[in-house]
């Protein structure tokens, strides 16, 4: 009537648990979502790498790094070099110094 949420006593537990468990999600960091292979992966492409630069540091093939980077890409929900850059910098995979002094030879 006051245009308030009124939950029973047999739902309200339920959705405390959900909603508590989806703030859980949100604050997921990369070294819990992503397999250590793929922060490396992540963490090379932000430096700046091309697909044949990561597969020689890694020692596996290109056709490799790119199965990982769209593994990391699906998982993660983004899609772009771009994103990914910006994405390993707010975690800390990557520092603006590390990006500038790797890309600029």
């Amino acid at each position: 009537m006051q245009r308030k949420v009124y939950l029973g006593r047999r739902v309200a537990p339920g959705l405390v648990d959900d909603y508590v468990r989806g703030l859980g999600e949100h604050t997921r960091t990369v070294f819990d979502v992503l397999s250590p292979r793929e922060r490396e992966v992540l963490q090379l492409i932000a430096e700046g790498k091309s697909t044949k630069e990561i597969a020689y540091c890694l020692k596996v093939s290109a056709k490799t790094v790119e199965t990982h980077r769209r593994q990391l890409m699906n998982k993660l929900e983004i899609y772009t070099v771009a994103e990914l850059t910006r994405y390993a910098l707010r975690e800390g995979l990557v520092t603006l110094e590390t990006r500038s002094s790797e890309t600029v030879h």
